[in-house]
């Protein structure tokens, strides 16, 4: 039995899929992609794509990682070094934090430009830190921030960051030299593996294996699900999944609903949500991954005709697919799927061409003297401020409550609603329950992301994809503010430019965005839960 499985629960949906399963075969599409055939999405994704293949055969070319992390983290537990932090975003972070909440073993992700959240990261206990800076351009402004911000708090403390600080980068990058010129170690990664492909790569085992993952394990079971994903047989999982997806595309269903029904597997849908976002939502098209809190939850449960529902795990009730497996093999059959439907789909699955706008506009505010300043809002209520654009009608009523009626009043027929939490994921993870409350009130597929961490993830897809999403940001008043060493702005001004940022393209996009700003976020969002309530009134 193959180490991946996968089952098409709805019989009308597995019969189109096999047929076009059977095409893909008689094309040689998945042995081509084992081959790293580039030629495979088309001559505009040729050149992308011929340095972006090597995702493929890493269960066999990362196992030299397996020694390599074993015997650094042996040097680091030598000197008392045994807490990991990883800094990174998007396919830097969302890997490893899979692997080692899979794994059961401790790793601190900073994927954040909140204060809170890394002020909480710092009082852990430093001398016994390793922090692993890891960033495929090395120059992601998070990610950099970070580093400069733990660097100057080792010092401070009389420690050295040379017996401190793991860099994981691409050959060649700005951190690279800047690493190896402060005498840190360095591990190069595989530059010819795009982010959200590079699970299996330095960037996904390297943080992982230092807090004690079975990286081995990982690669064992990818490898042994590699035999079967690049078979050309209508048998082959990828292929079928693949072709299901871009079936229920063609058939209006834009959007892929995920939910974990008992899988063992900590967040793989995270994972997931950024490959299937990046990879296709791009050109006015694309899969909109929809991550939900179980196969009860709204969503999953109630999902309509523009929708897909998939389980990580055992069958549901209410799922249309099903797929299971080890972790390592999951990881890869879902890239070989998703790369499957880039190709129905017509697009380049390896590219991001929109995800660079939000990262621009960013700094533009950082450049600019006001940065950290904010326009009037457009009203308060209590402890919230109401930040809206010309889409909000004159006669909306005044309140938070009038301001969300208003929103989802604008979303198109089969539309979606993206709620975004600039705020500390873990002390504000309450706001998590907006997602749900939100989902049942508007009937809407509706995602939740935490920002910035989204904007590497289905920030791609807002931008690129179907243009029918409407758009609520949370953010909240910063109490203590940390400083970004030698930089004109500190995390609090960051965190702010990186919201209105995003918020300032999708409006370009011609997309409605509400922001509600919590002046004192534990009452804000006490009032913004009791105004959903009145809102389903």
């Amino acid at each position: 039995m193959s180490s991946v499985q996968l089952r098409i629960v709805d019989p009308d949906l597995a019969d189109e899929a096999r047929r076009i399963a059977t095409g893909l075969a008689d094309d040689k599409v998945a042995s081509g992609i084992a081959a790293k055939d580039a030629t495979l999405w088309g001559p505009d994704a040729e050149s992308e794509a011929s340095v972006r293949l090597n995702w493929v055969d890493l269960g066999t070319s990362s196992r030299p990682l397996v020694a390599q992390v074993a015997e650094l983290k042996s040097r680091l537990a030598s000197t008392g070094v045994h807490r990991v932090v990883l800094a990174g975003m998007g396919g830097s972070s969302l890997a490893p934090e899979v692997i080692c909440r899979t794994a059961g073993v401790p790793l601190v992700v900073l994927d954040t430009t909140d204060a809170s959240q890394v002020d909480d990261a710092l009082a852990g206990d430093l001398p016994s830190t390793v922090l692993v800076v890891s960033s495929k351009s090395g120059s992601t402004v998070e990610t950099d921030s970070h580093y400069r911000i733990f660097t100057e708090q080792f010092v401070a403390a009389g420690l050295d960051p040379a017996e401190h600080i793991v860099v994981v980068t691409d050959p060649g990058s700005p951190l690279h030299a800047r690493a190896e010129d402060a005498g840190l170690t360095v591990i190069a990664a595989d530059p010819h593996v795009g982010g959200r492909y590079s699970a299996l790569t330095a960037f996904g085992l390297v943080p992982a294996g230092l807090a004690g993952a079975d990286i081995g394990q990982l690669l064992d079971d990818a490898a042994a699900a590699a035999e079967v994903l690049g078979q050309d047989g209508t048998d082959n999982p990828a292929l079928l999944l693949g072709a299901a997806l871009g079936s229920r595309h063609a058939a209006g269903a834009e959007k892929v609903v995920l939910a974990d029904t008992g899988s063992g597997i900590a967040g793989f849908a995270d994972w997931a949500e950024q490959l299937i976002a990046e990879s296709t939502g791009k050109l006015g098209t694309g899969l909109l991954p929809v991550v939900v809190e179980s196969a009860h939850a709204p969503g999953f449960a109630d999902a309509g005709d523009d929708a897909t529902t998939v389980a990580i795990g055992p069958d549901p009730d209410g799922a249309m697919i099903t797929t299971a497996g080890p972790l390592g093999g999951l990881f890869l059959f879902w890239e070989y799927a998703t790369a499957v439907a880039g190709r129905l789909l017509g697009i380049n699955p390896f590219d991001q061409p929109d995800v660079e706008a939000a990262k621009n506009a960013a700094r533009a505010l950082l450049d600019a003297p006001a940065a950290g300043s904010d326009s009037p809002p457009t009203f308060t209520d209590g402890a919230i401020e109401v930040f809206a654009g010309d889409w909000l009608p004159a006669d909306a009523e005044r309140t938070a409550v009038g301001a969300v009626r208003a929103l989802l009043a604008a979303a198109p027929d089969a539309g979606y609603l993206s709620v975004q939490a600039y705020l500390d994921r873990l002390a504000d993870a309450s706001t998590a329950v907006l997602r749900p409350e939100l989902a049942t009130i508007s009937g809407l597929q509706t995602t939740f992301g935490w920002g910035p961490r989204f904007l590497h993830s289905t920030g791609q897809y807002h931008k690129g994809g179907h243009q029918n999403g409407v758009f609520l940001q949370v953010t909240g008043a910063v109490e203590e503010d940390i400083q970004v060493p030698s930089r004109p702005y500190t995390l609090g001004v960051l965190q702010h430019a990186q919201a209105l940022g995003d918020g300032s393209v999708l409006a370009d996009h011609g997309r409605p965005v509400l922001r509600l700003h919590l002046t004192d976020r534990v009452a804000g969002l006490a009032e913004l839960v009791k105004a959903l309530v009145e809102v389903n009134r």
